[in-house]
């Protein structure tokens, strides 16, 4: 496994990002982006600098006017002398049809120094947050927040991404009945242990969830096993799935369990999956010697030896 770098490269402005996770601690959003850097929400950076997070809305327009304005100057100054790059504010992430902006971590640092130093206006809870952060370090204490460790690597971030989801089911199915997300933990599980990014962009679950509700309604599986119900479903607060709140989702009665892991292995596993991975190669999302591994690890296992 690589471990992922935790800075962008210089002068790059990188606008295929995705949040791995977020969190939000004493009023503080956080987190860490796909590319393994931290940072902070807006609002997270305004409540660490103790001020109203129209000011950092104001520093973010004013940071390409000619002239520049004297605080942003400053600011600037300060990401430069850390060897950072003033050429952004933020770092673009597509969420929720949107463009979120990512604070990164020189450009916290700056702003973070410049109302606990450099302010006329004397602001001891930027003082405060600006001695921890110097005593802790930007990237371990956002890493800390999010339960993370430094040198996460890609397997790290897609179990962390599946642990998230997971939270996010945990107790929403009504009892005596099964939701898939739950019952394909293994396939995330031959995922993950492929070092397949698990992200918002790649939620395997849709495609068995598609493909299980059409075998339950072509075989007349109600009949059978009573009627399935469904269950507000929850994604992650930082997966862009999730501006559209809560989403019904099926879940199937427990007595079908059986049937849904032999269609599981019979029909999904020899079928459905493979075109499900084909179609992510010719997008481009996976390479073709990862589709195969995966394949290859979530085979039915073989029968013990008699």
């Amino acid at each position: 496994m690589t471990s992922l770098p935790t800075k962008s490269t210089k002068g790059q402005l990188e606008l295929d990002l995705t949040i791995v996770t977020e969190v939000e601690a004493d009023g503080v959003g956080m987190g860490v982006l796909s590319n393994g850097a931290p940072y902070l929400t807006g609002r997270g950076l305004a409540r660490l600098c103790g001020v109203d997070h129209s000011t950092i809305i104001k520093i973010t327009n004013d940071w390409q006017e000619v002239p520049p304005k004297k605080r942003v100057v400053t600011i600037k100054q300060s990401i430069r002398e850390m060897d950072g790059d003033d050429t952004y504010a933020f770092l673009p992430v597509h969420r929720g049809g949107t463009i979120y902006h990512a604070f990164p971590e020189n450009v916290c640092m700056a702003i973070l120094e410049y109302y606990a130093l450099d302010s006329s206006a004397s602001n001891d809870h930027a003082k405060k947050a600006y001695r921890v952060l110097a005593r802790k370090g930007f990237v371990d204490f956002v890493y800390e927040q999010v339960g993370l460790s430094r040198g996460a690597s890609l397997r790290d971030f897609s179990t962390k991404q599946f642990m998230d989801r997971v939270g996010s089911v945990y107790g929403s199915v009504p009892d005596g009945f099964f939701c898939v997300f739950e019952e394909i933990a293994d396939m995330f599980a031959a995922f993950i242990a492929q070092d397949v990014k698990i992200d918002s962009s790649f939620v395997p679950d849709i495609s068995v969830g598609k493909a299980w509700s059409k075998y339950w309604k072509d075989e007349n599986l109600d009949a059978v096993y009573g009627q399935r119900d469904r269950f507000l479903h929850q994604y992650p607060s930082y997966y862009p799935q999730s501006a559209a709140g809560p989403q019904e989702a099926f879940c199937y009665p427990e007595d079908a369990l059986g049937e849904f892991n032999r269609w599981k292995r019979e029909v999904y596993r020899k079928t459905n999956l493979p075109a499900y991975l084909q179609g992510k190669v010719k997008s481009g999302s996976l390479p073709t010697s990862q589709a195969t591994a995966i394949v290859d690890a979530y085979r039915a296992p073989k029968a013990l030896p008699r």
